[in-house]
């Protein structure tokens, strides 16, 4: 028989995790983080193309401002017959089609500090150590996509230093965005000859003879405004960009560095070529792809599946990289007759 003590303290027991349970809530924190990131990250990226769009939207509107007061659109840039007094670097290279609109995206200030008389390489145009114009280096975001990884610069120096003016760094702030010239070769052989040969510079801002500086009326785009594009991204530039990622050289000369990457260079606008994407030992080798390959001559962005373009009646699209040779050349020219339907 067994007899019950009073007043015996009754034992208490702290509940805790176990080992298995602990890991168990950590796993299931981890699937939830990894399920979550990717939404996250998908926000952001809608965010800044959504930027992206609305920096273009800003340009068109520019552009069609710039049209309104002169009754044409600026050519993607001119060149002087001469070399103008005073230049000791001997240059007769004019300015580019942004230099011109800078008036019209409020940047009053610098425009008035740029002599649009006088070559974009003279002392009075460019910044220190290589001139005395201190407003031309300040990054200006209109020309920036927000989803391009920085630095949101460039480095013109190694350049001038390659033509014996070796003043150091000479910092200018890059654009994303460039003027479409034309069809080049490569990619006019891709189309199945819908779009004939000669279109180099028949693109809406392209110009047949920058001494004379020959601008482009509205009323010229036969094809349509819009069925024409105006502007597209070349982002990433002075940095070469291949598939996605960059290339392994660090120099203009062994190719890790491309030129024409600073808005007030008119050498920004590009005839667009056809790549293959195939050989990461040659990114430049011919072929028939020209969005998201190579941002030396090809459109490319750092959105996933295509580039934000912006066409000449100033309305922003995304255009697919898997967009045919045909419609993409069709889009580049402004009076060639070629269909260049585009899904939205």
């Amino acid at each position: 028989m067994s007899v019950k003590r009073q007043g015996q303290p009754r034992r208490s027991y702290r509940t805790a995790f176990t080992l298995v349970e602990l890991l168990v809530v950590i796993a299931i924190i981890g699937v939830l983080v990894g399920l979550l990131l990717p939404a996250v990250q998908a926000a952001r990226e809608a965010a800044r193309r959504m930027q992206c769009s609305n920096n273009l939207k800003q340009l068109g509107l520019a552009f069609h401002n710039f049209e309104s007061a002169y009754k044409n659109i600026p050519a993607y840039g001119f060149n002087f017959a001469t070399v103008q007094g005073g230049n000791p670097y001997g240059s007769t290279q004019g300015h580019s089609a942004f230099t011109q609109i800078l008036p019209y995206i409020e940047q009053g200030v610098l425009a008035s500090s740029v002599n649009l008389q006088l070559a974009v390489i003279d002392p009075r145009n460019m910044p220190p150590n290589y001139g005395t114009n201190r407003n031309i280096s300040g990054e200006l975001k209109v020309f920036i996509c927000p989803s391009t990884p920085e630095p949101y610069y460039s480095d013109y120096g190694p350049y001038f230093a390659q033509l014996g003016l070796n003043l150091g760094p000479c910092i200018l702030p890059r654009t994303d965005y460039a003027p479409v010239r034309g069809v080049h070769g490569w990619l006019q052989s891709c189309t199945g000859g819908l779009t004939p040969p000669g279109n180099e510079n028949r693109g809406l801002l392209g110009s047949n003879d920058l001494v004379t500086k020959k601008r482009v009326k509205l009323s010229q785009c036969t094809d349509g405004l819009s069925n024409t594009i105006m502007l597209a991204e070349i982002a990433g530039r002075q940095k070469v960009w291949y598939n996605g990622k960059q290339t392994p050289g660090s120099t203009l000369l062994d190719g890790g560095l491309t030129l024409n990457s600073s808005y007030p260079d008119y050498n920004i606008a590009r005839q667009i070529r056809g790549y293959s994407g195939s050989n990461p030992t040659n990114p430049a080798e011919r072929g028939c792809s020209s969005i998201n390959v190579l941002n030396v001559d090809g459109l490319y962005s750092f959105h996933p599946g295509g580039v934000q373009i912006l066409r000449g009646d100033g309305s922003v699209t995304f255009l697919a990289q898997s967009v045919t040779p045909a419609i993409l050349a069709a889009l580049i020219t402004r009076d060639a007759g070629e269909t260049s339907n585009i899904e939205e």
